[in-house]
């Protein structure tokens, strides 16, 4: 299989990753290709929650880490089950650290051939027109990058 078309979707999760899902399956099913789903953990949020919860003893930092990837893993494949037309081989990525160094390692390491993403994500105060991890993609990534529009519903 290291030869098949990879396509990788970035997803954050927020309300405008539906349309991000459906075109790549889309684009994966026109391809024949493979997709890799992938929702980067924030080392901010990470570091906030870090911080705010130092000093709760019952709090463990490595279950919640855990709990996080696991709970955006199957938000992943709900998203995946819902948009899905079946046949379309997917794995589910959660890495942690900054969202685009972290899109730059995963494209490095899984070798994609395309990546999808929305133009809007999760922050509805900064960077309005294009999120700042979209632009920080647009003008790094090292593979062909394609941007879906907030609130996109249509496939061709």
């Amino acid at each position: 299989m290291g030869n098949q078309f990879k396509i990788m979707a970035a997803v954050d999760l927020s309300d405008y990753s539906g349309a991000t899902v459906r075109y790549s399956l889309w684009l994966a099913g026109k391809m024949d290709a493979e997709l890799l789903m992938v929702n980067v953990i924030n080392q901010r949020d990470l570091d906030m929650v870090q911080r705010a919860m130092a000093g709760y003893g019952d709090f463990s930092f490595p279950s919640y880490l855990k709990e996080q990837e696991q709970e955006r893993k199957e938000r992943m494949m709900e998203l995946y089950r819902m948009s899905s037309p079946g046949g379309i081989q997917c794995q589910f990525f959660t890495p942690q650290g900054i969202p685009y160094q972290v899109l730059l390692d995963v494209i490095e390491r899984e070798k994609p051939n395309m990546l999808v993403m929305g133009t809007k994500g999760r922050s509805n105060l900064a960077d309005v027109v294009v999120g700042s991890t979209a632009t920080k993609m647009y003008r790094r990534s090292p593979i062909p990058l394609v941007m879906i529009p907030a609130k996109f519903n249509e496939l061709p």
